[in-house]
């Protein structure tokens, strides 16, 4: 189980540096009317830190066979899942958009600032959840044993 834990903690890590990538992208602090992102920036690479020291945590732990590096792993997961959920919870609003009346004339879809995290794929982000969920789980019962 422990190399099953590696594969979805990196298939995670991938779809997360996608989203990094696309938020870094679309994250234009000079432009004039840019709406900026919900996303505070010490929670992003705090979230992304922490998930590549977990993942060489465990990783080591699969060379040594140590629980202690089991365990550690497992407590930087829970870290990392606190703020990947902090993050998930200021990305819904922006993925719903604004509320907008019926009533008056729309402007053009152009002319809606989104925040740069308004461009993350809905599907990238369900399986990067699924994934870390998957992950969390599976590395919690390596490490019970």
């Amino acid at each position: 189980m422990g190399f099953a834990t590696v594969i979805t903690w990196f298939a995670a890590v991938l779809l997360g540096l996608y989203m990094l990538a696309v938020w870094l992208i679309e994250n234009d602090v000079t432009g004039r009317g840019v709406t900026p992102s919900r996303l505070p920036v010490p929670v992003v690479f705090a979230h992304l830190g922490l998930a590549a020291t977990g993942l060489s945590v465990w990783v080591a732990f699969l060379i040594f066979n140590r629980k202690a590096l089991a365990w550690t792993a497992v407590g930087i997961l829970f870290a990392v899942a606190l703020l990947g959920l902090t993050m998930f919870a200021r990305w819904i609003p922006v993925h719903r958009g604004p509320s907008r009346p019926v009533s008056p004339p729309q402007p053009p879809a152009s002319a809606l600032a989104v925040p740069a995290e308004g461009n993350f794929p809905v599907v990238v982000v369900a399986a990067h959840g699924l994934l870390a969920v998957t992950t969390l789980i599976l590395a919690l019962l390596t490490a019970l044993g």
